[in-house]
């Protein structure tokens, strides 16, 4: 398996396909790189070299005491991304790896990025406040907290419904995909993960959004029941110098694993274009 250790001793797993202009891929919040599977198998095919990590705390990578931020997250990445002495990249975020893609972009990218996208994506900030009046209540991220430090296991299980809109009229349920979600979160460390619930609900991005000058393209459902789409993907678009908006009806958040095929296919349009 491959490593490396940044500077505070973790160590951070990833995987590096193929050859070709480099694609990274972030993952969401509990999950791992094998999240991207799909994706991965999809771009090596097209030539690219395809290339995701476990955030640290999640996953093979070190199970994190500290460090579970992110800026630190954004950090670990331009670490892998120079180890790995990667130019002309292009960054795949899904979720809170959306999140990561944007700080990483804006705080390291300058010169290495070529293009970003990011799909289901907490930016610009989750959380209601005065600047965000439509944001989610803070209740909601308390339970997933309290979930996750206590019901772990079962919560791991329940949160798979709406994240793939499983509880749709009509939806079928892939027992398969709910497994690996769960197989992928209880794979993590469960401080790591608890820290990482305050990341993703209460970090801001709308200055990050608005110094990055690559296109990025927001790919995002209306019907998004984690990330709501008025909240983020709407806003995030609004904020970005060379943004593209990329909406979709009634996929659910996990729509890269549950519609594979448009996503891939919606992605390498403009990865092309």
């Amino acid at each position: 398996m491959d490593f490396i250790t940044v500077n505070d001793g973790t160590k951070i797993y990833y995987k590096d396909w193929g050859t070709g202009q480099p694609i990274v891929f972030h993952h969401g919040w509990p999950l791992s790189a094998d999240d991207w599977d799909t994706q991965m198998m999809f771009f090596l095919a097209h030539g690219y070299r395809v290339i995701a990590h476990d955030r640290r705390g999640h996953g093979r990578s070190t199970q994190t005491f500290s460090g579970n931020d992110m800026d630190t997250y954004a950090a670990d990445v331009d670490e892998l991304v120079t180890a790995l002495k990667l130019t002309n990249a292009i960054h795949v975020g899904h979720s809170t790896g959306g999140g990561e893609v944007i700080r990483y972009v804006a705080q390291h990218g300058k010169g290495r990025v070529a293009k970003a996208a990011i799909i289901s994506a907490i930016p610009p900030t989750m959380l209601i406040s005065d600047k965000n009046p439509e944001g989610v209540p803070m209740s909601i991220f308390d339970d997933i907290r309290n979930g996750t430090a206590y019901h772990r296991s079962q919560f791991y299980q329940d949160i798979t419904i709406p994240f793939y809109g499983y509880n749709r009229p009509g939806v079928k349920i892939s027992q398969g995909i709910r497994d690996n979600w769960w197989r992928q979160g209880m794979m993590g460390g469960i401080k790591a993960h608890y820290d990482c619930v305050k990341v993703f609900s209460e970090t801001e991005f709308y200055d990050d959004l608005k110094v990055i000058d690559v296109p990025v393209l927001v790919m995002h459902s209306e019907d998004d029941q984690i990330a709501p789409y008025k909240v983020t993907g709407a806003k995030s678009w609004k904020l970005l110098k060379h943004g593209t908006l990329k909406s979709y009806t009634d996929l659910p958040h996990g729509m890269p694993t549950t519609h594979a095929e448009v996503i891939n296919a919606d992605l390498l349009a403009f990865l092309k274009s």
